[in-house]
């Protein structure tokens, strides 16, 4: 069911507790103002978390986690902070059957990488929920149901027996559930398990939220957690527990995030590769603070105003607002943010099979970004109303910056192949209207290293509808090529 987008604002850190995680912007307060001028800067303190979620159609809840310690993820590849269940609901409105389509390679290449997903089955009453999806892969199918044709001289009853059991094939299916209930009016749990049919075992998730004046606590534990690292491979830890709290952005821009993490089992290449794990998905217990300070300056800004949405006619007045309000003003803007962590681990993640391999038990770090805004157009007309362009310049680790810096001075060799955080990261975000609420997107981040220059590290191009009922809702459909993936999502109040 969808809420009146009037009352959307003021309810939506209470009626969409899970859709709005603690990491997430969801304060409408006079410094939710920051949202609409940067390019999701806040992914610069919060990649340096366990809880970033990059949006993936290989988990049914469509989610995976970012890695500590490695360079920010693009700015597209963040995860709808709408639960992957709700989105099926409100998509399945639009799609025949209420199937939605995904595309993500599997272990096992004869079930090919098109996917159908779909929500089987709803449950709610006033405080509580529950939802079963499923999803199905017909690739297998269709190939051995024609291979069992084409041996076939005579249609006998028999034949369509062996025909049926190709339909009962597990490995084409995959089924979650997920439930969510409101235990006070400002706590939720959720509870969630899917199991694909290729695969031995299912995953469990389970998360409490609770809602302070200031702040947002949150406790989330998965058996096994799916993480993604910066070169689009997938790892999967046994065991990831995390508790957070992170304050809203205040009124003169800090924020602060501080919590404890823990990693159990051994780390495992989901993709058949043999690369040694990441060092911060090996087993212990980490305790990690972060803060931050964030500023953005107008250079110009054309204001709406109410002449801009209502409009007079010789038939009367007409209400005509922007397809959406975070594009409904041009501006060109600068906006930074810079901030430090702090950390310290229980144990060096000696379990790792080099010696070399040894993180540290204690590490201080600062990061930083800096974004330059371009838009033209109010995204009102029908074309050539919208034109954007967002260009970042992430550091990720001012150390590991230094360290290389350093290297250049004295000439010494480079060896980087583990440092992946030394050199700077370049995002640039081009929109362009296509036509009426259709826009065309192109995510793209370069690696600004000295002795091989700029090198493109990932793209992600997308086509985004947007949902003027929402005010600020989109329909999007994504296709990585680094990854081969791509999928169909819901995005709400999101730049």
């Amino acid at each position: 069911k969808v809420q009146n987008p009037s009352l959307y604002k003021s309810q939506i850190r209470k009626v969409s507790t899970f859709s709005f995680p603690s990491h997430s912007p969801t304060s409408f307060s006079p410094a939710g103002r920051w949202e609409r001028k940067m390019a999701n800067m806040r992914m610069a303190m919060d990649a340096a978390f366990w809880d970033l979620n990059i949006s993936t159609p290989r988990a049914l809840d469509g989610t995976a986690r970012s890695i500590p310690g490695e360079p920010i993820p693009l700015d597209r590849s963040q995860a709808s902070k709408a639960l992957r269940i709700q989105q099926l609901s409100l998509l399945g409105n639009g799609f025949p059957l209420g199937i939605i389509p995904s595309y993500s390679p599997t272990s096992r290449k004869e079930l090919g990488s098109f996917a159908l997903q779909s929500l089987l089955f709803k449950a709610a009453t006033s405080n509580w929920w529950l939802g079963f999806t499923g999803q199905f892969r017909p690739k297998k199918l269709v190939s051995d149901i024609k291979a069992e044709l084409s041996s076939v001289d005579e249609w006998e009853l028999p034949i369509l027996k062996d025909i049926g059991k190709h339909f009962l094939e597990k490995s084409l299916y995959a089924f979650g559930l997920c439930s969510q209930l409101s235990l006070t009016p400002s706590s939720s749990l959720l509870l969630s398990t899917e199991k694909h049919g290729e695969k031995k075992g299912r995953r469990l998730r389970a998360m409490l939220f609770h809602k302070l004046p200031e702040h947002d606590v949150t406790l989330e534990a998965a058996w096994p957690e799916l993480f993604l690292d910066h070169k689009g491979r997938y790892w999967e830890v046994p065991e990831s527990i995390s508790l957070d709290c992170s304050s809203l952005v205040s009124e003169d821009g800090l924020r602060y995030r501080f919590g404890l993490h823990k990693n159990g089992g051994h780390p495992r290449a989901v993709d058949n590769i043999t690369d040694e794990p990441p060092l911060s998905l090996m087993q212990g217990i980490c305790g990690k603070a972060a803060i931050s300070y964030e500023k953005s300056k107008d250079f110009w800004r054309i204001k709406e105003n109410k002449e801009d949405i209502i409009i007079e006619t010789d038939k009367g007045r007409i209400y005509r607002p922007s397809y959406d309000i975070r594009l409904r003003e041009p501006h060109a803007a600068v906006s930074g943010i810079i901030g430090g962590t702090l950390e310290a681990w229980l144990n060096n993640g000696s379990s790792s099979s080099s010696a070399s391999r040894h993180r540290s038990p204690f590490g201080v770090d600062l990061f930083g970004s800096l974004c330059y805004t371009f838009q033209h157009g109010k995204f009102k007309e029908s074309f050539g109303d919208l034109t954007r362009v967002d260009a970042r310049l992430d550091v990720s680790s001012a150390l590991g910056l230094a360290k290389q810096v350093s290297k250049v001075f004295r000439k010494a060799s480079s060896n980087n192949a583990r440092d992946v955080l030394s050199s700077p990261r370049l995002e640039l975000i081009l929109q362009q209207q296509v036509a009426g609420p259709i826009v065309f997107r192109v995510d793209s981040k370069f690696s600004v290293n000295s002795p091989t220059g700029v090198q493109l590290e990932d793209f992600v191009c997308s086509l985004n509808y947007s949902l003027k009922l929402l005010q600020s809702g989109k329909v999007v459909a994504w296709y990585s090529p680094k990854r081969k993936e791509g999928m169909i999502e819901l995005r709400l109040f999101e730049f």
